[in-house]
């Protein structure tokens, strides 16, 4: 279990690392009009599941 939580811990620090440094991924729907502007992460939201996946996956295969 402690090395699971390691490897967490390493993955979400690279994750959020990458994350400041790219700032907004093409793909994303922003839409502007006025005072009022909507945020669609999309393809955000698709890379976040395919990561969350291969998480599940590999803890699953360790358990």
């Amino acid at each position: 279990m402690n090395k699971l939580l390691i490897i967490a811990g390493i993955v979400l620090i690279v994750v959020g690392l990458l994350w400041s440094y790219v700032g907004k991924i093409p793909g994303d729907i922003v839409w502007k009009k006025g005072n009022t502007t909507i945020y669609f992460p999309i393809v955000t939201s698709i890379i976040a599941s395919i990561v969350l996946s291969l998480i599940f996956m590999l803890i699953g295969r360790f358990k």
